[in-house]
């Protein structure tokens, strides 16, 4: 091991993160996958890798940890995705989740109608048709005969299925206003224009809570304000760079067709600033269609007003494939080490897909066997990769790419007194640590969490 590695890293000239740099590092190291890549992939669809899996399961833990489990006003449910399609008609999505399309009549190229400036064709000149309404839902059929009377969709948002079981949850559970119910599922939509790797796609998944509050504009703003606030210092809390998020109040004429009003948390990504997470004011709304297009009450009865109505709703919704990416995006640093330029991402480590990695510096002298049974009690806590091949430093920067926060060494030493050398991803440094107070050590560094 060479004591030179214990020194902090220099940044060298630094270039910016692009989108093309993330790409190639989520295919190269088995984040994320083109579709059905052995037959060119599927347009815009994504399979997530072994390091992408455990990266996207912690983000789906973070949330669900600060948003359900640490808190009493908020619940959780896991709805079906097939839903009965009169919940898309009461919802208005049927009627109001439209996209405008236009043609090109020479290169016979689809484009959004809001994305096109003028009226010629951005990739050819071509003239352009009038724009037409496309609704973004999936439709498929339930049963053996493909007729009108069978037809589905695959869910669009995962928000319905909260609404449509708000009389099961009231008469299940012991709630008391304010309260949240939270979903973390998958959602479909046909986009005209999906792109920019994992940012936007047709199939995606979601984590949306839907907190009810009483029907009043007083009790609306108080909770639409604490919620903006709350979401945005969670992703401060994971590493979001602060001077990367900024909050976009939605204009009237962009409101959804629920919402009383809306704040986008936007994220600066290199193609511009976009939605990372969208606040929206339901109002009633929702409750108020299924009540008319099912016929029951979806009412709460107020047993200190001694009144019952239907309360309004304040939804956070984010992207689990989006929030990644930012946290990808922010994550990723080149620096130099002994010289050599590192790629380094410097994920928060309750979000890293690998904690640990552990290492015997000889593929001899007991070393790789010691090495094995560290590695062992350590999987019992937290997940650890294993690497022996190669010079030391190698694999250092192997795993520091990867975005591994600590790195445990088997050298001579170890084999004299049952001490490891433990190494920090970011700085470099190194110290010994028992290998008996070495899980305790491991927890206490990444916070506690797998």
């Amino acid at each position: 091991m060479s004591a030179s590695e214990a020194h902090e890293p220099t940044t060298g000239s630094k270039r910016p993160v692009t989108m093309e740099k993330i790409v190639n590092l989520c295919k190269r190291r088995g984040f994320v996958f083109p579709s059905s890549d052995i037959y060119g992939g599927l347009g815009s669809t994504f399979d997530y890798g072994p390091l992408g899996v455990e990266l996207k399961r912690n983000v789906k833990e973070a949330w669900w940890r600060d948003m359900v489990q640490r808190r009493s006003d908020v619940m959780g449910i896991d709805a079906a995705i097939l839903m009965h399609p009169r919940t898309w008609e009461a919802s208005g999505h049927l009627q109001n989740f439209t996209d405008p399309l236009v043609d090109c009549k020479k290169c016979k190229q689809r484009f959004r109608a809001d994305h096109v400036a003028g009226d010629r064709c951005p990739a050819c000149g071509g003239e352009l048709t009038e724009a037409r309404r496309f609704n973004l839902m999936f439709k498929t059929f339930m049963g053996p005969l493909e007729d009108s009377a069978n037809t589905i969709y695959l869910r669009p948002e995962t928000a319905q299925g909260i609404f449509v079981n708000f009389a099961n949850i009231v008469d299940t559970q012991r709630v008391k206003l304010p309260f949240g119910v939270a979903q973390i599922g998958k959602s479909f939509r046909n986009e005209i224009t999906p792109g920019n790797f994992i940012f936007r796609t047709r199939e995606f998944e979601q984590m949306e809570m839907e907190f009810f509050v009483k029907p009043n504009e007083q009790d609306e703003a108080r909770w639409f304000d604490y919620w903006v606030e709350f979401r945005h210092h969670w992703f401060l809390k994971y590493g979001i760079k602060a001077d990367h998020l900024r909050l976009r109040p939605h204009g009237q004429e962009e409101l959804s067709h629920y919402s009383r009003g809306t704040t986008d948390l936007e994220f600066q990504y290199p193609f511009g600033w976009g939605e990372l997470e969208g606040v929206a004011k339901r109002g009633s709304y929702d409750l108020d269609q299924h009540a008319q297009f099912s016929g029951k009450e979806l009412t709460y009865f107020d047993e200190e007003a001694r009144e019952r109505y239907r309360p309004w709703v304040i939804e956070p919704a984010l992207g689990v494939d989006r929030a990644m990416l930012a946290f990808l995006l922010d994550a990723y640093d080149e620096d130099v080490v002994e010289n050599e330029e590192r790629i380094v991402l410097r994920l928060d480590p309750r979000l890293a897909p690998i904690k640990v990695a552990v290492f015997p510096l000889l593929r001899k002298g007991g070393q790789p066997e010691k090495a094995q049974a560290v590695r062992e009690e350590l999987q019992r806590h937290v997940t650890v990769a294993y690497d022996q091949a190669g010079s030391i430093g190698r694999r250092y920067r192997r795993q520091d790419e990867v975005g591994t926060p600590l790195g445990v060494t088997v050298d001579h030493q170890t084999m004299e007194d049952d001490t490891v050398t433990l190494r920090d991803r970011d700085s470099t440094q190194q110290e010994r640590i028992p290998i008996a107070r070495l899980a305790a050590e491991v927890s206490e560094r990444i916070g506690g969490h797998r």
